[in-house]
């Protein structure tokens, strides 16, 4: 499999640190509000991701963390007379529900950095023993001039970065890209005790701390927005290596942005939507599949239109599934011919095609092309005359990859409520007796009942309307 590695800016094999498995960190959201729809980008990127090598026989350790202590949050909490932890914990269930919805699973861990200020206390105390951190009046900053190799992942200068507006100017700091380690207590924030007195982690530390505790010092591959590539994985980079003189993460992955409507999305603009917001409009899965149809490093927009077609192209794939599932019920076990031997090999080919976007750089855009011609493949060759074993093997194909992508994820419809099925059953028999005028009468009072009738080969196909 090849990965674009954001920290050379090229596609490497990936080759895992332990055989057989595979260690993932993603860094998750700040629970202060609802998810945003750019937030949703990278937590479906990567789940597909971490499903992509569970399909590959990969044991996967997937964590993505929860950032639950930070100004944001002590902001809201205050405005809202709760506690910190009140609020997080709110949103954090909140997570969980919009995540749910758009098919994201949990990771296997999820660390709050709230529950790991032990662990963030003894990451900051080794930096200032080694000389790499220095104490003001409480608070601790990582000297990035101590650091010889500040900027490797970003590809930008030092002297670069200080001359930049994206840096923080703070008089008390040795260096202008200097950054917080650790923040002394203000009034009306939680703190916690510790060596230079009672105060909270910076943003950076915690998930340095949190990814080496449940991975190690050194793990395969650490994700997220392209937006966190500087300051913040450039700063994990510096003060996670300069603590255990190892290399951290093996392989950088990074999505693209989500612009709306051919704009960038932002408050002033008025374009800045959560989850929330978006799936009071639109089906998650359509959303999902929406994200998919690009490359994850390319720009997206997000427009009605462009949901449509997902919306579509997935309708597609429902109803291709539903065909063979339908076509299924009635089909006999026996011998493949030698024309569903030849389809068989065409899924095999298409299966293929799947695996091999995927494992060059996650190309979903790709994948899913794979997945439309073996529904177009199944789809020319399927019929009610097919046997069971066919039919099967195109099913089956169809679930795996689409489970892949975390799609076709809505049941089959249920079985049909008692009095549709009488109506079914007494239209049945009125086709039998050739009884056409009853028959018709009968597909109007299921259509009216918010059922539409299809007759096949294999006999009446009744669907929701």
């Amino acid at each position: 499999m090849l990965i674009y590695n954001s920290q050379t800016r090229k596609k490497e094999e990936f080759v895992p640190i332990t055989p057989g498995k595979v260690g993932i960190y993603a860094c998750g959201p700040t629970v202060y509000d609802y998810f945003h729809i750019g937030n949703a980008r990278p937590f479906i990127t990567f789940d597909v991701l971490r499903r992509y090598f569970e399909h590959r026989g990969y044991e996967v350790t997937f964590v993505q963390n929860f950032t639950d202590i930070d100004d944001k949050m002590i902001r809201r909490a205050n405005e809202e007379g709760i506690t910190v932890k009140e609020l997080g914990d709110r949103f954090i269930g909140e997570y969980y529900k919009d995540a749910g919805a758009l098919g994201i699973r949990p990771a296997t861990v999820h660390p709050r950095a709230t529950e790991h200020i032990g662990e963030i206390i003894k990451l900051v105390k080794t930096l200032e023993d080694k000389g790499y951190a220095y104490e003001v009046g409480g608070d601790v900053y990582f000297d990035t001039k101590k650091d010889a190799g500040y900027g490797k992942l970003s590809g930008q200068n030092l002297d670069d970065l200080e001359a930049g507006a994206r840096i923080d100017v703070d008089d008390v700091k040795k260096n202008p890209a200097d950054f917080a380690l650790w923040k002394a207590k203000k009034p009306n924030e939680p703190a916690w005790k510790s060596p230079w007195g009672e105060g909270r982690p910076g943003w950076h530390i915690e998930c340095s701390a949190m990814s080496m505790k449940y991975l190690g010092e050194t793990f395969d591959i650490h994700c997220g927005g392209k937006d966190l590539l500087f300051p913040h994985h450039e700063n994990e980079v510096a003060q996670s290596e300069c603590a255990t003189g190892k290399p951290f993460a093996h392989y950088w992955m990074h999505n693209g942005f989500i612009n709306i409507d051919n704009e960038k999305m932002s408050k002033s603009l008025g374009n800045f939507f959560t989850v929330r917001d978006i799936l009071k409009e639109y089906d998650p899965e359509d959303v999902r599949m929406f994200m998919l149809c690009a490359h994850y490093r390319s720009p997206i927009n997000f427009s009605r239109d462009m949901v449509a077609q997902a919306h579509a192209s997935l309708q597609r794939l429902y109803t291709a599934r539903d065909q063979m599932q339908f076509l299924l019920k009635s089909a006999q076990d026996r011998a493949l011919t030698g024309e569903e031997e030849e389809l068989l090999s065409r899924i095999a080919e298409d299966a293929q095609r799947f695996d091999d976007a995927m494992d060059d750089d996650l190309n979903t855009a790709d994948a899913l092309s794979a997945i439309f011609e073996l529904v177009k493949d199944a789809n020319v060759s399927l019929n009610g005359q097919s046997s069971k074993a066919a039919i099967e093997k195109a099913l089956t194909t169809l679930n795996e990859l689409a489970d892949v992508l975390g799609l076709l994820s809505k049941k089959a419809e249920e079985a049909l409520p008692a009095d549709i099925q009488a109506l079914a059953d007494e239209r049945a028999q009125a086709r039998k007796d050739k009884n056409w005028a009853r028959s018709d009468e009968l597909r109007d009072a299921l259509k009216a009942a918010g059922y539409l009738v299809e007759d096949t080969k294999q006999g009446q196909k009744i669907t929701k309307a």
